[in-house]
């Protein structure tokens, strides 16, 4: 009986070690990303802007490894300079909504009353809508470029959060801790930074980082509809955008920015899962 304990205890221990491993394969991974993104301009082989019509769609060869566009310029710079965009964009729209969306959530499961029942019924009328759908007949009044996207795109994002927050907010109010921390005399703000926020903060996290990828999809969307970024601005979707009328005689200008979303979708994808299952108690003891 000992030594069957002893085993499960050593599996579990190799299990732990084993997606610990794994999640920091693809933190190392997403922080590539992000360095690549940030210093996008100084790895790039040729200026991203720079057009040669001598060498316009040209195919991939060992000067341009992901050939040119329609006016000669190199892919492989657009792509990495579009990862600038493409990226950071994602990245600040995420934590919009999710600060944004977990605050809303937070305060309606705190005071309840009207404010929760307004603020609940506002995040259903979004929900009640597609998303990207929504999101196109904001960019659509609100005008092009990539600031007006993601408020676009922040506005039909945040009720996911607030639904969350507030649930879990609900959960950890009605608690007997956080009863006795109420009768010690702890103030509200007390509270929520001492007690709520650690305790709904991993879900949270999740769920903003498996976010991502769906935001980026959506964001790249809006650019391919030409709502978003404005050219000669380099961006993946408003890249495929441009190159979807040669896909037949030069398909390197759509597949190159279309791998790059593909590959850091991926990526942030992986990570959301894998940190769900890190952060996850059942799995750790199964």
């Amino acid at each position: 009986m000992i030594e069957e304990k002893q085993i499960t205890v050593r599996k579990q221990k190799i299990r732990r070690n084993h997606m610990k491993a794994k999640l920091i394969f693809f933190v190392v991974l997403t922080m590539l990303l992000i360095l690549t993104a940030l210093f996008a301009r100084a790895v790039c082989p040729y200026d991203p802007y720079e057009q040669n019509l001598l060498i316009a769609q040209k195919p991939p060869c060992p000067e341009h490894l992901f050939g040119t566009d329609r006016y000669g310029r190199d892919m492989l710079s657009r792509v990495l300079v579009g990862s600038t965009t493409s990226i950071f964009s994602t990245l600040l729209l995420v934590a919009i909504i999710t600060i944004l969306g977990t605050g809303i959530g937070i305060a309606c499961a705190w005071k309840g009353g009207i404010i929760d029942t307004v603020l609940m019924r506002i995040s259903d009328l979004f929900l009640a809508f597609p998303g990207l759908v929504f999101a196109l007949a904001v960019a659509g009044v609100l005008g092009g470029g990539v600031h007006n996207a993601i408020i676009a795109l922040a506005v039909i994002g945040w009720p996911k959060f607030a639904r969350l927050a507030r649930g879990l907010t609900l959960t950890q109010k009605n608690a007997p801790y956080m009863m006795a921390a109420k009768l010690s005399g702890s103030s509200t703000p007390k509270l929520l930074l001492k007690h709520v926020l650690p305790n709904i903060a991993g879900p949270v996290l999740v769920t903003s980082v498996l976010d991502i990828g769906t935001m980026m999809m959506e964001l790249a969307g809006l650019s391919f509809l030409g709502l978003g970024v404005k050219p000669p601005m380099a961006e993946w979707g408003s890249m495929i955008n441009e190159g979807r009328n040669m896909l037949q005689t030069a398909p390197w200008m759509v597949l190159a920015p279309g791998a790059a979303i593909f590959v850091t979708v991926m990526i942030f994808n992986l990570l959301g899962d894998t940190l769900r299952d890190y952060m996850d108690p059942k799995q750790r003891n199964k």
